[in-house]
């Protein structure tokens, strides 16, 4: 037990030495740490000392140099001022003197006016004393006077001007003419075309008087038949061995042409029948509509009409303008618009489109209501056309047209309606197209006589030389044209031509 004890002890003072072995060591540890802590704040501090030392250095330098260039700057703006100073200074002494040499100037000016406004004044009593004078030796006032030199004025004005007018004019007539012939017949001379008139009746023949009767059928009842389904006139007289057909309308005239043939080679005529061969006959000629509207769009090489539209110029085909087809009066005038727009440098395609369809309108006959030149442009409208075609197609008749394939349009338009026997007018409508042409020629002032000539293409003006001069006759010219284009209706163009001209006879004896 005493042993345990001693250990016991033992242990537990070793524990204890242990125990301040340990604190001590950990103790002496921490003020080595300290001390060593303390020496590097110790020499932080005195870096930064150092280091303020030095910036407060740099800083009083930095401060010195500054304050040494500013007070340079300072010294060389207080050197420009003193130079505007100066600048200034002379600058307000010259205009000091400026003014007061424009203050004796003013001053000489005024007296000088004072002086004018005197001399003014009696001028002024001079110009009144010699006005009484004028006006009592010329026995009109003034105003009389001023009136009488202004009429004069302006009538030798209107002379000159009339003058000028008409040189101006004739120089670019003549340009104008000259360069127009050469587009003219460059495209004439590419195109050759039928005259093809057409009246408003047909003949079919038959093979012998008999058939007159089967046509006309018990009572008539195949006659109003064949009236009725075609609605054609059919004229059965004395003509040997023929029925004639008569009507407006060319489709219906063919359609009915058609079916009585079929009738007479078949030889069953009756109603029923007859029925059947019109319904035959419409059927080939919608297919002759088409291939002639198909045949006319290959032979001008133009593609992507829509079927319809073709349809439609094919109808043409059996429409006539005073006796002209119309077909191949578009087709013609498609190609003169093709020639002229290529020697113009325009478009041909759209003239040539245009010239296809300028009369497509005709095409609906009476079914629409409206110049045919508005119904084609809302025709080719419908069908897609490209707009500028539509426009030419839409202004080939305007006056006021713009679009340069309008002109083109126009003008093979008139090329190809008034070439020799291309239509026909009856005698009555002729001879009054000639008397109103001389009778709006004649209703002007100076006139002698008048001529309409050309079948009403053209009249000749006789004027007389002592009442109108050359300029005058220029003017008279224009106001023609003005009042037929107002007044008349007319196909293609009149040319007017005011003749001036002046004999001096003698007779030797």
């Amino acid at each position: 037990m005493d042993n345990i004890a001693v250990l016991i002890g033992i242990v537990l003072g070793t524990l204890a030495f242990g125990g301040v072995a340990g604190y001590l060591t950990r103790r002496m540890l921490s003020l080595r740490r300290i001390d060593a802590i303390e020496k590097k704040v110790a020499n932080i501090l005195t870096d930064a000392e150092k280091r303020r030392t030095e910036i407060l250095l740099e800083a009083k330098e930095e401060a010195i140099k500054v304050r040494s260039n500013a007070e340079k700057e300072n010294q060389e703006r207080r050197s420009d001022l003193r130079h505007l100073e100066r600048r200034i200074t002379q600058k307000e002494e010259n205009l000091d003197r400026k003014m007061e040499s424009f203050e004796r100037k003013e001053s000489k000016l005024d007296a000088k006016d004072k002086e004018i406004d005197t001399i003014r004044a009696q001028v002024e009593e001079i110009k009144e004393e010699h006005l009484k004078k004028l006006e009592s030796l010329a026995g009109m006032s003034a105003e009389e006077a001023k009136e009488f030199l202004l009429k004069q004025a302006e009538s030798q004005m209107e002379d000159e001007l009339a003058r000028r007018y008409w040189e101006l004019e004739q120089r670019k007539k003549e340009q104008a003419d000259e360069k127009a012939r050469k587009a003219i017949a460059v495209a004439i001379q590419r195109l050759q075309g039928d005259v093809v008139s057409e009246a408003t009746t047909a003949v079919v023949s038959l093979p012998n008087d008999d058939m007159k009767g089967r046509i006309i059928g018990k009572e008539g009842r195949n006659i109003r038949a064949l009236e009725k389904a075609t609605g054609v006139d059919l004229i059965i007289d004395d003509t040997p061995e023929a029925v004639t057909l008569s009507t407006f309308d060319p489709v219906r005239r063919e359609i009915a042409r058609l079916a009585i043939t079929k009738l007479i080679s078949d030889g069953r005529i009756q109603p029923a029948r007859i029925e059947d061969m019109v319904k035959k006959a419409k059927q080939e000629v919608e297919e002759t509509v088409i291939a002639a509207g198909e045949e006319a769009v290959y032979e001008l090489g133009i593609t992507g009409f829509h079927p319809e539209l073709i349809k439609l110029i094919g109808r043409l085909k059996y429409r006539y303008s005073y006796g002209q087809n119309i077909l191949q009066h578009s087709i013609e005038v498609a190609h003169l618009s093709a020639a002229m727009a290529a020697e113009i440098g325009a478009d041909v395609d759209i003239s040539m489109k245009a010239g296809l369809l300028h009369d497509i309108g005709k095409a609906l006959g009476h079914d629409l209501e409206g110049p045919h030149a508005e119904i084609g442009a809302d025709i080719a409208r419908k069908y897609n056309i490209r707009p500028e075609v539509v426009r030419a197609v839409e202004e080939h008749h305007d006056e006021d047209r713009v679009n340069v394939e309008a002109f083109i349009a126009a003008a093979a338009d008139a090329i190809s309606g008034g070439r020799p026997g291309a239509r026909r007018d009856s005698v009555e409508h002729y001879i009054k197209r000639l008397e109103a042409l001389e009778r709006v020629a004649n209703s002007f002032e100076g006139v002698e006589k008048s001529y309409a000539i050309q079948a009403g293409r053209e009249i000749r003006i006789m004027v007389k030389p002592s009442e109108m001069d050359d300029a005058k006759a220029a003017l008279l010219a224009r106001d023609v044209v003005k009042k037929i284009e107002e007044e008349l209706v007319y196909p293609g163009q009149i040319r007017v031509t005011v003749i001036r001209e002046t004999r001096a006879v003698e007779v030797a004896k």
